[in-house]
């Protein structure tokens, strides 16, 4: 399987932070023998998301995990940004994260992390924090090779 993974972050879009839940995503992808087909990092701008969402999508990937801007803070966007290129939201995948978050932390029902169809790709919104965007990863991954070869076998319209 091929993944596109995105950290969305003001500060580390700018140099001013250092992304920390890309490579942790990086690493957790590799060790279920995924391949890593584009990586970015870009700030807290619904626009720029869904550009990366969409460029990730043509270059073949067939997950696309983004981390950060899930929150409820006023530049949390993630939601959102997929949200308006989404062909379909899949609701258990946020649902399942939140409720097994829930059990570590109770400040995980603030979470609006998401799973949608985005052209041919699964896209998960993942928290920002990098223990809990690899958690949240680790609850769905037994769904997710399924989801992926649905959506890869989308039919376009004409």
């Amino acid at each position: 399987m091929t993944v596109g993974i995105l950290t969305i972050s003001d500060r580390a879009s700018a140099g001013i932070y250092e992304d920390h839940g890309g490579p942790a995503l990086r690493k957790a992808c590799e060790g279920y023998g995924w391949n890593i087909g584009a990586e970015a990092i870009v700030p807290d701008d619904i626009e720029r998301i869904r550009q990366s969402v969409l460029s990730f999508s043509a270059q073949g990937c067939g997950l696309i995990l983004t981390t950060g801007g899930t929150g409820v803070a006023d530049r949390d966007v993630t939601p959102e940004a997929i949200r308006g290129i989404m062909r379909v939201e899949m609701p258990g995948f946020g649902e399942v994260m939140r409720m097994k978050s829930f059990e570590i932390t109770p400040n995980a029902i603030l979470s609006r992390s998401l799973a949608a169809i985005v052209q041919s790709s699964l896209v998960i919104a993942l928290p920002g924090k990098p223990a809990g965007a690899v958690e949240c990863l680790s609850f769905v991954r037994g769904a997710i090779d399924h989801a992926v070869k649905l959506a890869m076998h989308v039919p376009t319209s004409c």
